[in-house]
């Protein structure tokens, strides 16, 4: 008994930096677990659908205008990480910031179910503030990973995160299915029982994410205020300086290129899976969340499996392994004329989803200078978010221009990982390690 008790601490060693506690590191893995509801629920399976059938009534510009208004919430991300970041170091603010826009997500969504036919612009508008809070919120909670991780436990804890975050997407999106299951039991259309949805998802991120906020410390210590300092002003100075020295963190900048190539990919299918299901294979709105269910435990699996691969076999090699099995999934889904083959694509797609962001957001961190981590991890959600607007709104703009074509459109999107693969080829992780560790 003594041998096991003595056991913990030398595991916690192995694997937590400096004081991290076991509690912190699983409330921080709460918050990844609370907000998977958002996008499991308002982006991947259920709202999106919603959207683009009764709220846009199915027009010809329907899927675009559902990229368009996601491309948008992108865009203000993009010119905002880099300074909520740099202002986060400078002021250690990431918890501060993180509370903000998780109140700002959970109220978007819960105005959601608001929204119906004829409210086309409200549902745009509280679509884009909603995912402007959510993508905002990735970022910071990102940020914290290397405080609580040692370097070589960075990908075996950032999986922790990525699966505990599938689970909570699969525990919300399970409660909507029951509800929907009931609506429908009792006759009620889509348009009565999504906008409940909303509001499962939103209390359900909002209660969830309290362990993030009782128990994670913010241990960054705010930068000397100068007086008269204009803040703002010393976030892009601070930024200004990290373009400056690009060069030295060559590698890191490769990855970020090759992680907006990828992860256009990888957003679009977040983003446009059930819009494809219901479109090109007649899905309903409970096919669709079933699907997504069970693509939920699996992406769990994969995060958590692949993290502990990641650490094993290598950040490139790992990345690697999951761009190949996504070129595979967008050539299925290309060629699934029926639900089996579909099937078959969502869950390898799952497997790929965990297993692929876990890995990348882990090799952000590895490749990082200890001082200027939420900065750093700015300029990778810059880059989530930039791949964010580049592959749905080709998507869409495929749709639309071949009239509907779901099927070209899933096929153009494979590209993005076939690029995404080659930059990974010319990234050096031993050497990018070094230039964040001589910083």
């Amino acid at each position: 008994m003594m041998a096991i008790e003595k056991s913990r601490p030398m595991v916690a060693s192995r694997t937590l930096e400096g004081d991290a506690r076991p509690a912190e590191v699983l409330a921080w893995a709460m918050f990844d677990f609370a907000n998977s509801g958002y996008t499991t629920v308002v982006i991947t399976a259920v709202f999106n659908a919603y959207f683009v059938a009764v709220i846009a009534g199915n027009a010809a510009w329907a899927t675009f205008a559902w990229t368009a208004a996601l491309s948008v919430s992108y865009a203000l991300i993009l010119l905002t990480a880099p300074v909520l970041g740099a202002y986060a170091d400078l002021r250690a603010a990431k918890k501060r910031l993180l509370l903000i826009t998780t109140a700002g997500c959970v109220l978007g969504t819960a105005l959601l179910a608001l929204t119906g036919p004829g409210t086309l612009a409200l549902a745009v508008v509280l679509l884009v503030a909603s995912n402007f809070c959510f993508g905002s919120g990735e970022n910071l909670i990102a940020a914290f990973l290397p405080e609580l991780a040692k370097g070589e436990a960075l990908g075996r804890v950032s999986g922790w995160g990525w699966s505990l975050g599938y689970l909570g997407g699969l525990l919300t999106l399970g409660l909507c299915l029951g509800y929907v299951t009931w609506a429908q039991g009792h006759g009620e259309q889509a348009r009565q029982f999504v906008p409940v949805t909303m509001l499962i998802t939103a209390a359900s991120f909002a209660v969830a994410s309290l362990p993030t906020f009782l128990v994670l410390r913010e241990r960054a210590l705010p930068a000397p205020v100068v007086p008269g300092e204009n803040l703002a002003r010393a976030a892009f100075a601070r930024l200004a300086q990290t373009v400056r020295q690009a060069a030295r963190y060559r590698d890191l900048a490769r990855f970020l290129v090759c992680i907006v190539f990828y992860q256009a990919g990888i957003q679009t299918v977040i983003a446009l899976a059930a819009i494809y299901a219901e479109q090109v294979l007649g899905f309903t709105t409970k096919d669709t969340i079933t699907l997504i269910l069970v693509v939920n435990v699996t992406a769990a699996a994969g995060a958590f499996a692949f993290g502990h691969i990641q650490d094993r076999l290598g950040h490139v090699r790992t990345i690697a392994l999951t761009l190949c099995l996504w070129i595979a999934t967008t050539l299925i889904a290309w060629s699934a004329t029926g639900s089996g083959l579909f099937w078959l694509a969502a869950n390898l797609a799952g497997l790929c989803l965990g297993s692929s962001q876990s890995a990348g957001r882990a090799l952000v961190g590895f490749l990082s200078p200890a001082d200027r981590l939420a900065e750093f991890f700015g300029l990778w959600g810059l880059a989530v978010k930039l791949s964010s607007i580049l592959g749905p709104i080709t998507y869409g703009a495929v749709t639309w221009a071949t009239n509907g074509d779901h099927r070209f459109a899933m096929l153009v999107t494979g590209g993005f990982f076939v690029a995404g693969l080659l930059l990974l080829g010319g990234i050096d992780v031993a050497r990018g390690r070094r230039a964040a560790e001589e910083s």
